[in-house]
């Protein structure tokens, strides 16, 4: 099988987990700008930051042979410094219209004060104008009022829901995010998000339909893998392949691929692993190591 996480935090992540999931199947991801756990201090940082994704990250992904998106914004849990926040606003604009980036995001609510609804109104105008669909952070805390909030907003801002991906639902979000015609993102995130035995009654009773699993794997306890693993756990639950497939691979493509960014043959069409690529000088294999045989030490049933 063939997967695509959408919603995975590479730069938080080591090589390792590049090799692994290429060796299980994964061939697209994207990566949402996030709130990296350090409080950042300074513009400049975001600056850095927006271009790692939009660069180092990409050319790590491609030695494996897998595609690398991102999608750039402020994160919620950033918005409630203003004056930082206001600085990255005017950041965004030079980095949405850059190539490899399919949306705005990830954003929305943390909290829920009135910053980050400032700050969501600015971005989701700027997706409109920009004509790139949203990934939304859904809160935490208060999920179920606060992805309604959310949705409110968005439509306030003038959002086609079509266009917009709603990340980290659960059983009490879920039902009003599709009934309101957005797609629903599920993160499989071990013990504070959602697992994926869960997942398997969801979609025994919503069907595939605009349905994304994702891994959302970053610096926390968490799994670059769980979207093959996932699947892997359907399948034994008796799932059927066209909804797996669906779920872990054609949604992703069709909800993203609005950005006119993201097709099949951005993979399907490579020419393959040059493993003596370098970046800023530097080369990803040591010693003349081959890439296939970094691969090969993964062996990832699904």
């Amino acid at each position: 099988m063939k997967f695509f996480d959408s919603h995975v935090h590479m730069v938080s992540r080591t090589t390792d987990d590049y090799q692994r999931m290429a060796a299980a199947g994964t061939v697209a991801l994207i990566e949402p700008s996030f709130w990296q756990g350090q409080p950042r201090t300074e513009v400049g940082s975001f600056k850095d930051y927006f271009n790692t994704l939009i660069g180092f990250e990409r050319f790590r992904a491609s030695q494996f042979g897998i595609k690398h998106y991102c999608t750039i914004g402020l994160n919620p849990k950033e918005a409630n410094n203003e004056k930082l926040a206001d600085g990255v606003m005017e950041l965004l604009p030079l980095y949405i219209c850059k190539e490899g980036v399919v949306g705005i995001g990830e954003i929305g609510f943390d909290d829920q004060t009135k910053l980050e609804e400032k700050y969501l109104r600015i971005q989701a105008r700027m997706a409109v104008e920009a004509d790139l669909p949203i990934q939304i952070h859904t809160p935490h805390r208060d999920k179920k009022a606060g992805t309604k909030r959310t949705m409110d907003v968005l439509e306030d801002t003038g959002c086609d829901p079509a266009r917009v991906i709603i990340d980290h639902n659960n059983e009490e979000s879920v039902k009003e995010v599709l009934d309101r015609g957005y797609w629903a993102a599920f993160t499989i995130y071990p013990h504070t998000k959602l697992g994926n035995e869960r997942l398997v009654e969801i979609l025994r009773e919503y069907g595939g339909e605009r349905i994304i699993v994702d891994s959302a794997a970053d610096w926390g306890i968490s799994d670059a893998l769980a979207v093959p693993k996932t699947a892997a756990v359907l399948k034994e639950n008796g799932t059927t392949m066209e909804t797996i497939e669906r779920v872990t691979y054609g949604n992703p493509l069709e909800a993203y691929g609005q950005s006119g960014q993201v097709s099949e043959s951005d993979w399907e069409d490579a020419e393959g692993v040059d493993p003596s690529a370098l970046f800023a000088g530097n080369t990803l294999f040591r010693g003349g190591q081959d890439v296939e045989e970094a691969m090969a030490q993964y062996k990832v049933i699904t």
